[in-house]
């Protein structure tokens, strides 16, 4: 296994890629060799001693690409230092209240808990209606949700540093 990292992940839309690029790029920065795809793409873990995964998030649960990823690698997941990201919420606002609470999907805290991921998190979303597909659209104007860009790259490029960190810390 090379000291490589992985960051992969599942998006709709395009917005959790455009994350899981920045973290990419600051892991990059820090010296990290580093391999940014969608899970969809992801053929094999041996390459990798660390693993980024996230995943856009609707109506709280991750895509099924990314839910499907995260059970059937449990096993190579768990042999390596591991981080889960989310992206969702769309609008101005802590997260967490936005969220109600929620960190991640209920259906899937059995496996997270197995694999003992370093940390959890969750960012803010971005929701473009251009992007949207009718019905998509008559859910968003019933339920009231939110449109616009509301990631906040500063959090996430401190969060890829603390990462990028945390595997650049000698071994003890």
């Amino acid at each position: 296994m090379s000291n490589k990292v992985l960051v992969t992940y599942a998006t709709k839309h395009g917005s959790t890629a455009e994350i899981a690029e920045k973290i990419s790029a600051v892991l990059a920065e820090q010296g990290l060799a580093v391999d940014v795809v969608p899970v969809k793409q992801v053929q094999d873990l041996g390459a990798y001693t660390a693993v980024i995964l996230g995943s856009a998030v609707y109506m709280g649960r991750w895509r099924g690409e990314a839910a499907d990823f995260l059970k059937e690698n449990e096993a190579a997941l768990a042999a390596r230092d591991v981080w889960l990201f989310s992206s969702g919420p769309t609008d101005h606002g802590d997260v967490a209240e936005l969220m109600d609470g929620w960190t991640f999907p209920e259906s899937l805290k059995p496996d997270a808990e197995r694999i003992k991921p370093h940390e959890m998190v969750i960012f803010h979303g971005e929701l473009d209606l251009d992007e949207l597909g009718f019905f998509e659209k008559l859910i968003i104007k019933n339920i009231k949700v939110p449109t616009g860009d509301f990631r906040d790259w500063e959090a996430i490029t401190g969060w890829a540093a603390e990462v990028a960190e945390t595997l650049q810390a000698p071994v003890s």
